[in-house]
């Protein structure tokens, strides 16, 4: 695979010095090698989570953080805001978790409402919410801070996916009073599958202590109390969290902000891009997110009547770029661009007209 052509929304493409950090021999992961690497990690993510608590770091896909969330968050009934497949996943969950749930169910490509979230949470039936920062399977970016000022009125606490937020997406945990964000390594922080990662508050922390089925391997309780020794609980993939520190050395000197900008960027190359393709090709083609809620770090495009997302993700293909089919419902009439980790808007623009060729040769054959 040629650099800077991988737009899947996730995994994403990994640059090849990280890959190869993975190489070296493990060590034990209750020595005090591995402890020195771990607070180093801790340094480089908690820049990067923009807090000063621990991160917690877990062998486990994202969703193994969500359960871990959903599983310590306080005795009583969950809200989920629900706008597409992963926020779904939450309800999901909860369900297998026996944890009494209730779904809010908000159209495809919206957002939740700060001020009709304040309306469902005025019945004092919940003692916390679930909701996707960045929506992977439409590209919508909810606003979390808005929501979190809610939930504290109401003294309800705030479960936060940002899978494919973090490390592209602001986000501020401390500045912005959230209670427990969570994402995983093969998105924005443009890292292999296999490591998830989520901060939670001291409110959190302290309503978890009373909730029940906490399990062990995901108590987020244990991971607290081991990263005061700069450990994870049980036995972490240490070839993956060599990975991890090499890349947030480079995220670092990238700086955070900057990365967000690089990202911000690319969300506007794929606005613009839109808006010229529609021109030139006379096309119906859409993002599905609509304007002013739409992710930095993904975009799903909504297609024109008689372009089938299969076939124009194979063509594209053959011009050397990959981007992804939509997901769930949305399979057949959308594709996902992926424009998160390192890549840039050059590489943007290369695969956008691969895109776009890809467009015009099924418009003619359909």
């Amino acid at each position: 695979m040629r650099p800077g052509t991988f737009f899947f929304p996730g995994p994403t493409e990994v640059r090849k010095d990280v890959l190869g950090a993975m190489l070296r021999q493990p060590i034990p992961h209750r020595s005090a090698e591995f402890r020195e690497l771990f607070a180093g990690v801790q340094r480089g993510l908690r820049e990067v989570f923009r807090t000063v608590r621990p991160v917690y770091v877990a062998t486990s896909s994202g969703t193994g953080m969500m359960e871990a969330a959903v599983r310590c968050s306080p005795r009583g009934k969950l809200l989920a805001l629900v706008n597409g497949g992963f926020a779904e996943r939450f309800v999901t969950i909860a369900q297998a978790c026996d944890r009494p749930v209730d779904r809010h169910d908000i159209p495809i490509g919206s957002v939740p409402d700060p001020n009709e979230v304040r309306s469902l949470l005025s019945r004092g039936a919940y003692t916390a919410i679930s909701l996707v920062h960045s929506e992977t399977s439409t590209g919508a970016l909810s606003d979390i801070h808005a929501i979190a000022r809610v939930a504290r009125e109401a003294g309800v606490v705030v479960i936060v996916d940002s899978v494919s937020g973090i490390g592209g997406a602001e986000v501020e945990f401390d500045g912005w009073g959230l209670d427990c964000v969570l994402c995983a390594s093969q998105k924005a922080l443009a890292l292999p599958p296999g490591l998830a990662f989520a901060v939670a508050s001291d409110e959190f922390l302290r309503r978890a202590s009373g909730a029940l089925g906490r399990g062990i391997y995901l108590d987020l309780l244990e991971f607290d109390s081991h990263s005061r020794s700069d450990e994870t609980p049980t036995t972490p993939s240490v070839s993956l969290i060599f990975a991890l520190a090499h890349q947030l050395s480079a995220i670092l000197r990238e700086g955070v902000e900057a990365r967000w900008a690089r990202h911000e960027a690319m969300r506007l190359t794929m606005e613009a891009w839109v808006v010229g393709t529609r021109d030139a090709l006379n096309m119906d083609i859409e993002i599905l997110a609509r304007p002013g809620v739409r992710s930095p770090t993904l975009t799903a495009l909504a297609l024109p009547a008689g372009i089938d997302a299969a076939s124009l993700v194979a063509r594209v293909a053959e011009r050397g770029y990959t981007i992804g089919a939509g997901y769930g419902t949305l399979s057949a009439t959308t594709v996902r661009v992926g424009h998160m980790g390192e890549h840039t808007v050059a590489d943007l623009a290369g695969c956008l007209a691969a895109i776009a060729d890809s467009l015009e040769v099924l418009k003619q054959s359909s």
